[in-house]
């Protein structure tokens, strides 16, 4: 048995495994975590006579599948990918990636998913807060504070990247931190607790905007909660409204009922329109007579 340090991301797995694999090291003979020097029965050496491996090739599904794995949080997924690996290199399952009914494909497929839903609920959650403006350039620079499940910081932030290039931001999490200053991204370790706890006008703003989107008619508290789950409403600062906003929606929607109607609106001039209007009032042609 042998110890083996993964790192922190698939770049640095990948540089692990194709030694390993190099190697021609079993997953039976791996246990990836960083090695202790005083556990005697965690070392061997590795072979070097295994020359048919000291290059490979991979099909590009596995890589794109193994990034997304790699973000996960459990520790087994480092044992996972070699695993496909290996079977794919040393066992020349070369369409192994193509087999969703394989029970190692459907585990790494079953993490990915899991890992790009965290995604997209970082994109949908993060909320800057304005902390601090620069007094010779007057750039504003904005921070928030995400608690994901994952290892994501790397892979979610390059959305907000595009989207707010224009501003200084930095996103704080226990997962890693990312920062961007209007030139470069970098990323740096994690920290335990919210450093942007002070509510500020952007808060405010924020807040009316969401009361004011709020429709009492579309309601579907299950929906909501399965989109937007409760672990999130501490980090987000029109979530104190949500329970208002419920607690409200019916009375708010018999009030809306109860309203008489509008008029309707005139239609817009346009002749294509009008044309159209005096086709479907003509009354339809005459058949011919039969014979």
């Amino acid at each position: 048995m042998q110890s083996i340090d993964p790192g922190k991301n698939f770049q640095t797995w990948r540089q692990a495994a194709k030694k390993l694999i190099t190697a021609a090291a079993a997953p039976e003979e791996i246990i990836w975590e960083k090695p202790d020097p005083q556990n005697l029965f965690h070392t061997s050496t590795l072979r070097s006579d295994t020359a048919e491996y000291s290059t490979f090739s991979v099909p590009k599904e596995f890589p794109q599948l193994a990034k997304s794995v790699a973000c996960h949080q459990i520790e087994q997924r480092w044992a996972l990918l070699y695993r496909i690996l290996w079977r794919i290199v040393i066992g020349r399952e070369r369409h192994l990636c193509s087999i969703s009914s394989d029970p190692d494909i459907a585990k790494a497929h079953l993490l990915a998913k899991s890992v790009r839903r965290e995604i997209h609920k970082m994109h949908a959650f993060v909320r800057f807060k304005l902390v601090d403006t620069d007094p010779e350039t007057s750039r504003e620079r904005y921070a928030a504070w995400f608690e994901p499940d994952h290892h994501i910081v790397e892979a979610a932030t390059p959305f907000f990247r595009k989207r707010f290039a224009n501003m200084d931001w930095s996103i704080f999490t226990p997962k890693g931190c990312a920062h961007w200053d209007g030139k470069t991204l970098r990323f740096s370790e994690g920290i335990p607790e919210n450093p942007v706890e002070d509510p500020d006008a952007l808060e405010a703003i924020w807040r009316t905007y969401y009361r004011s989107i709020f429709n009492p008619a579309r309601l579907k508290v299950k929906a909501m909660t399965t989109e937007m789950p409760k672990r999130y409403w501490k980090n987000l600062p029109e979530a104190d409204l949500i329970q208002e906003l419920i607690s409200e929606s019916t009375t708010r929607v018999t009030h809306m009922m109860q309203e008489p109607l509008r008029p309707a609106k005139p239609a817009p001039k346009n002749k294509y329109l009008e044309s159209l209007r005096q086709m479907s009032e003509a009354p339809p042609p005459e058949e011919p007579p039969s014979i």
